[in-house]
């Protein structure tokens, strides 16, 4: 049973800088945001480097977590604008995501699935414990490609390559460093029967079962994730994956997505997960806003950290059933409590 006690995870962001730059100091200090009117909360002020208005990282739509180091336009100066759609090509997406080409019937394979399903969700076994369920991909070929052209869309506008898997870059923590021993809180071990459910999830992925999961682009949230079809209570959703760096060398980092793989009693060995570069449709989860009750009640997932084989690995889990067509959102903070979250939308 995956209990809360092991589901101590961070979510780990940079808070923004104080000042955030040159230009908020002097000539500048009278500036208020261009949206709200409010010249208050100047540390979250941000200034566009072409027009010099400024904006409060929770007023833009979709709202900055924290000051980009490089250079930022606001709105009106953006040329960026909604998205190009992936186009919706088989090949082109068996190619993006590297699917195994198999001569086996897609639909043979949803078939096989739904066998091993319903032989592991026994009552025999649930009254042992609640096991992790690999997810039910959808039975329509033609929706899968729209589910994996949705993400392609999103890496594609976030300048990051598919990957689903922890990737060990030259530069940065070896594969070594990633020890589940040293955890100082300890973990769930991942049980041989939730091993095989979450490697049945890999499997599906890499010839084409996918997740029943869409990406969409939302004006206030930017890229959010969605519910295809229903999705039963501790089915896993998926591996949170990226590059695996020490924390240390991640402090300043303005990336907005990184997460928590180790925390060491050494705080040098602690170890985080960077998808700014090589992800999965777990960076398009969003997190909820735990500072107010309906906040707290759009939370259906959770983030668990198991030792896998004695390394650590993050999962993201349905902790309720799910219905089609709903949001997915997470706690960023775990126990912690270290990012304020009172601006999510």
């Amino acid at each position: 049973m995956v209990c809360s006690k092991t589901t101590v995870v961070l979510r780990r962001r940079t808070q923004a800088p104080k000042p955030l730059s040159p230009k908020s100091r002097g000539d500048y200090m009278d500036t208020c945001c261009e949206e709200c009117g409010s010249g208050d909360f100047a540390a979250e002020l941000l200034l566009c480097d072409n027009c010099d208005r400024g904006f409060h990282l929770f007023c833009l739509r979709p709202i900055l977590v924290s000051v980009p180091n490089a250079s930022w336009f606001c709105p009106s100066c953006s040329l960026h604008k909604k998205p190009q759609s992936f186009p919706l090509i088989q090949t082109k997406i068996v190619d993006f995501f590297r699917i195994q080409r198999s001569s086996e019937p897609a639909k043979k394979l949803s078939q096989d699935i739904r066998k091993r399903r319903r032989r592991t969700s026994s009552l025999r076994m649930s009254k042992k414990r609640r096991k992790l369920l690999p997810f039910n991909p959808s039975e329509d070929p033609t929706r899968r490609l729209e589910q994996m052209a949705s993400l392609a869309t999103a890496l594609m506008a976030t300048g990051a390559d598919f990957s689903n898997e922890l990737t060990y870059m030259r530069g940065m923590a070896p594969r070594s460093a990633n020890c589940a021993s040293l955890e100082q809180g300890g973990m769930q071990v991942l049980s041989k029967e939730d091993m095989e459910s979450l490697y049945s999830c890999k499997n599906m992925m890499e010839r084409g079962e996918w997740p029943p999961l869409m990406v969409v682009f939302d004006p206030q949230e930017g890229f959010t994730v969605e519910a295809d079809r229903f999705i039963k209570d501790l089915t896993i959703i998926t591996e949170y994956v990226g590059d695996v760096d020490y924390l240390k060398n991640r402090e300043n980092d303005d990336g907005d997505s990184m997460m928590t793989l180790i925390s060491a009693a050494d705080s040098s060995k602690s170890l985080v997960i960077c998808p700014d570069k090589r992800s999965n449709i777990a960076r398009f989860i969003n997190g909820i806003n735990n500072y107010t009750p309906d906040g707290k009640k759009k939370q259906n997932l959770k983030c668990v950290r198991f030792d896998v084989n004695g390394e650590c690995r993050v999962l993201l889990i349905a902790n309720r059933d799910i219905p089609k067509g709903e949001r997915l959102y997470y706690d960023y903070n775990g126990y912690e409590h270290e990012y304020p979250t009172e601006h999510f939308v």
